[in-house]
């Protein structure tokens, strides 16, 4: 895969999942599996997997978090707070989106930025508006199945 080599390369991060209770704090991880057309194994305990729609992972910019935080004078998010699926490092994702990723073993598709919920004005006044027009991370569907693990290299696909 020379092509790897041309492409600038980040990486995950963190990995995070979402709990059996709706709205509780994400479960920080060291790998997980996803699933083509479902999304991510053992994520929200069935509130999120298995429902057949495009919203199976969202990954969010540690650099954009950082950012947002100086900007709101907060001290800093930790890892997950932000309630993304991956956080990574060394990449811009938004202008990443209509194209495929590598990480570890998965295959993802970038096809939307992510929306914010109202849950990011509960961490930081003002992070919701913020994380509008190309400063909130982005949605990806799986399209090859595998395992991720945090630490993994994030390579976009030509």
């Amino acid at each position: 895969m020379p092509y790897l080599w041309r492409m600038p390369i980040g990486f995950a991060v963190s990995l995070h999942l979402h709990p059996a209770i709706a709205g509780e704090p994400l479960l920080s991880v060291e790998e997980f599996t996803v699933v083509v057309g479902k999304g991510i194994k053992s994520n929200g305990e069935g509130r999120m997997f298995d429902r057949n729609n495009l919203r199976q992972v969202s990954l969010i910019e540690r650099e954009q978090l950082a950012k947002h935080a100086e900007s709101l004078g907060h001290p800093g998010f930790a890892p997950g707070e932000a309630r993304s699926n991956i956080e990574t490092k060394g990449l811009d994702l938004i202008k990443l989106i209509g194209r495929n990723i590598r990480i570890g073993e998965a295959e993802l598709r970038i096809y939307q930025p992510r929306t914010p919920c109202h849950k990011m004005d509960l961490l930081a006044p003002g992070l919701r508006e913020r994380m509008m027009d190309g400063q909130q991370g982005i949605m990806a569907e799986v399209v090859q199945s595998g395992i991720i693990r945090a630490g993994d290299y994030i390579a976009p696909l030509p």
